[in-house]
């Protein structure tokens, strides 16, 4: 198996139950970055067992699986035992014999329509095989001079005119759509903030940014999927997760 069918097999067993298949894809000591589960193998094989037995059956629909050296990332839809669609970024990281030795995740309630009629999941499904550094210095030096605010008078320069495709719940397409989103959130007296992103993954035409910063004052997590396109940035999908108070960790290993 490849490891982006080992981590599509492991992901699917919280639909299926199978504990056995997820002890043999998972490292001993597994850590977890999921702050509402317990960290190590086991703890993962209970959850699994646990959704196994549940009344409602867990669905899990993958839309977009990458993958970048030692780590695979993925975009699906999960609905845990009947509580609700959620839309999640998956990043696993596998060890020198291939089991899966860590996670990372943001989830969120998956919601209606953006303005643009477009929603969390849909989209350009296509994935180029171009030279993924280059993708990854785009996608890093767009995070960093306009979502991290360090040379935000270079917006234009990342963009094809007003050609933008948005995802956001809340944001219209094009750099128009953009602009308008964040003023209503000025006049609103909300500011979306990124304070430091913690790494670029990138598979061919794609960049996944991961960042916290706060949203409304409030600490949150930013997962960031960017295509694209000649050097520009074409679509953009995202999960933002409100960062969880420390006292509620069920594990002490962080969120990143």
């Amino acid at each position: 198996m490849t490891n982006i069918e080992k981590a599509l097999a492991l992901i699917n067993t919280f639909a299926t139950g199978d504990t056995e298949k997820a002890k043999e894809l998972l490292a001993p000591g597994y850590i977890q970055h999921n702050l509402a589960y317990g960290t190590g193998a086991d703890a993962f094989v209970g959850s699994v067992a646990y959704l196994g037995s549940a009344p409602v059956k867990t669905t899990v629909n993958n839309i977009r699986a990458f993958e970048d050296g030692d780590k695979v990332f993925l975009q699906t839809v999960y609905n845990f035992a009947g509580m609700g669609e959620q839309v999640a970024f998956d990043i696993f990281r596998f060890d020198a014999d291939g089991k899966i030795a860590e996670h990372w995740d943001n989830l969120a309630a998956k919601a209606e329509p953006n303005p643009s009629g477009r929603t969390q999941i849909d989209g350009t499904m296509e994935k180029k095989a171009v030279d993924k550094e280059e993708t990854r210095k785009v996608v890093a030096s767009f995070v960093g001079d306009v979502l991290r605010g360090e040379n935000p008078g270079k917006l234009t320069d990342y963009f094809d005119g007003d050609n933008y495709i948005q995802h956001n719940i809340s944001i219209a397409d094009g750099l128009s759509g953009l602009g308008a989103a964040l003023a209503a959130l000025a006049e609103q007296g909300i500011q979306m903030i990124y304070n430091k992103t913690h790494y670029v993954l990138a598979d061919g035409n794609y960049g996944l940014a991961v960042s916290e910063g706060t949203f409304g004052g409030t600490p949150t997590t930013y997962y960031d999927l960017f295509r694209v396109e000649d050097g520009k940035i074409a679509e953009h999908w995202d999960v933002m997760e409100t960062l969880a108070a420390e006292d509620t960790w069920q594990n002490q290993n962080g969120k990143f």
